[in-house]
């Protein structure tokens, strides 16, 4: 039978489940995992604000906006690819993220109404994993960042002997940061909270320093407004501007499904849906104008276009400046890591063994999987950090994102029984805890989003990436530039008319 009532994003009061009524005893729950209470539920929309404005103000998402700059592109066209991104991917950010102030569950909780309590683990370990490597992602840069400016300040930091084929100095700093970023996020989610409070401000006035530095070495911001675009606006610009589209909407792919592990803490949908629209698209263009501007200025002053932030403020001689540039970095990267790459995770591992991994222990499992994936491979160049790893990304995770809200809002509409989603008695448990229709929605949509995936070739005719050129399945090469969308429609559609076919909402 299909669950109705109608939508009701903009306003909604929380349903609490009562301590008489979560069945605590269930292999499928843990204290981590239960609703949050409504007493609890105390984010306001400036802790959402100050949420997005701490993730987004990141080492990676400035070289998102400056590695456009570097594939070509003037900073008009690099800021409306970005502006238009987070426009897009806010949709489904506000959908998904309903369910966390109206019931207070986290992501693979919400999953489980459309997965099946077993099947919900499909989705959140693939949420995992890219967690995961993003996570030793942002250490590694972070750690990148504390070496090279510590190398500024202290000379000789780098002439020491190499261990991989880097300075032991260099790993050292990666562990220490990663150390540092659990450390927080141990202490729970009231810490990150107010973290985020203070960190928001920090970075952004860091951002602007830098501007104004670089401004400065360049002669004013006119000549950082002037630099052209090296693609027009012809075949070449499209040619970047659909794959680039897709990597910016992949960035920020991972939380449009795992808002909920957020907004399960608000005070209320208005709270969410207003924190959310001023945070997330306001600040990714202000960020993205000030990083293309940057970038736009170290082609005028150094002859050619620096899209790494640190390595550009390592080129200053002031030991204030780089004291300051230092602690930026720290800021910033353990802000948005903590955030956006440790919370998910910990929940969606503490979700596929409830009784044995807590949200710490999840937290732990991450730090450690971050460090195996090695992940200074990922960003080695913009072609394969935003065209292969963002482009595969965002479609795998557009994919789930169809499903959840094809489930939450046209088939269940909003309405969901809470008690039901950790019991294996209840409507959720589907056939052997797995919902076939979501399984065969997301299998379908993942090889139509990323069955097409191709590397680039370089002036030399080298592979930028680990596929092959012309496609993995290159009848589907069209649509890979296209991946989130591609994924996140074809699911939603195929979903709801599985669903219906059968009659009712697969329970």
């Amino acid at each position: 039978m299909t669950d109705t009532a109608p939508p009701t994003l903009p306003a909604g009061g929380g349903i609490d489940l009562g301590a008489d009524a979560y069945p605590a005893g269930s292999r499928y729950a843990n204290d981590d995992l239960r609703p949050v209470p409504l007493a609890e539920r105390r984010w306001t929309t400036y802790n959402f604000v100050a949420l997005w404005i701490g993730m987004a103000h990141c080492i990676p998402s400035w070289t998102l906006a400056s590695g456009l700059v570097a594939l070509g592109m003037d900073w008009k066209q690099a800021v409306l690819t970005i502006a238009l991104a987070n426009v897009i991917v806010l949709l489904p950010m506000l959908l998904t993220g309903h369910a966390g102030p109206k019931y207070g569950i986290p992501f693979p909780v919400l999953a489980r109404a459309s997965f099946g309590l077993r099947g919900a683990n499909l989705p959140a370990l693939i949420r995992a994993a890219v967690a995961c490597c993003w996570f030793g992602i942002q250490t590694w840069i972070g750690g990148q960042g504390v070496f090279v400016l510590l190398g500024k300040v202290f000379g000789g930091w780098a002439d020491v002997s190499h261990v991989g084929g880097y300075p032991w100095t260099l790993w050292l700093c990666f562990v220490l940061f990663w150390a540092l970023e659990l450390a927080v996020i141990y202490r729970g989610m009231d810490t990150l909270r107010r973290f985020e409070n203070w960190a928001a401000p920090f970075v952004l006035v860091g951002a602007v320093v830098l501007l104004v530095w670089i401004a400065n070495k360049a002669g004013g911001f006119g000549p950082l407004l002037d630099e052209p675009s090296k693609v027009g606006w012809g075949p070449g610009f499209w040619k970047i501007f659909f794959p680039g589209l897709m990597g910016m909407i992949g960035f920020w792919s991972t939380l449009s499904l795992n808002i909920p592990d957020f907004t399960r803490f608000g005070k209320g949908q208005r709270a969410q849906v207003w924190g959310q629209t001023l945070g997330l698209p306001t600040t990714m263009t202000l960020f993205a104008l000030m990083s293309v501007l940057v970038t736009s200025g170290s082609e005028k002053v150094y002859g050619a276009a620096i899209w790494d932030p640190v390595a550009l403020a390592g080129k200053t001689d002031n030991v204030f400046g780089l004291l300051f540039a230092l602690i930026t970095v720290f800021v910033a990267t353990i802000s948005v890591n903590i955030a956006a790459n440790v919370v998910s995770p910990a929940y969606d591992l503490a979700n596929l063994a409830p009784k044995i991994i807590n949200f710490r222990t999840g937290a732990l499992i991450t730090g450690v999987i971050g460090v195996l994936i090695m992940p200074w491979k990922l960003t080695s160049t913009p072609e394969l950090y935003i065209f292969t790893w963002l482009g595969v990304v965002g479609g795998l995770l557009g994919t789930v994102a169809g499903i959840l809200i094809a489930d939450y809002w046209i088939i269940r509409r909003t309405v969901l029984h809470l008690a039901d989603l950790y019991l294996p008695s209840g409507r959720y448990w589907y056939r052997g805890g797995w919902n076939w229709t979501a399984v065969a929605a997301f299998a379908v949509g993942g090889v139509l989003a990323v069955g097409g995936s191709y590397s680039t070739l370089d002036a030399k005719g080298t592979k930028q990436g680990p596929f092959p050129a012309d496609g993995l399945i290159p009848f589907l090469k069209p649509l890979a530039d296209y991946g989130w969308a591609v994924g996140l429609g074809s699911s939603l559609i195929l979903y709801v008319l599985l669903t219906k076919a059968r009659g009712r909402a697969a329970d």
